[in-house]
């Protein structure tokens, strides 16, 4: 196997209001990692929210630092939500609650 090839998997997460799908990619020196749930996607900062803002999609990001890079899907749990589109804000998601806290009114959302 090339060790240079890039990495990807998914599997299916377990929260209180249902289930989401958990991506991590990593390829050479980058990465990133996203929730994935039926109303929209908690993910890392590498997704922009201008676009999907302007498809009225629901995304809300949160930001790893070099030292400390989100790579799985399960590191955005704890991590903080420094962005959102307006969708997302329509759900209840603000800046400064958790990952975790942010895709549980996702899936409510989605029901």
């Amino acid at each position: 196997m090339n060790e240079l090839l890039p990495r990807t998997s998914s599997r299916e997460l377990q929260f209180e209001n249902g289930s989401a799908i958990g991506i991590s990619n990593r390829w050479h020196q980058g990465q990133y990692c996203s929730i994935l749930t039926e109303a929209g996607i908690v993910g890392c900062g590498i997704y922009d929210l201008k676009t999907p803002a302007e498809f009225g999609q629901a995304i809300a990001i949160c930001k790893g630092t070099p030292a400390q890079p989100l790579s799985e899907p399960e590191d955005l749990f704890d991590s903080k939500i420094v962005g959102c589109t307006p969708k997302a804000e329509s759900f209840g998601i603000r800046v400064g609650m958790t990952g975790r806290e942010a895709v549980e009114l996702m899936l409510k959302a989605g029901k």
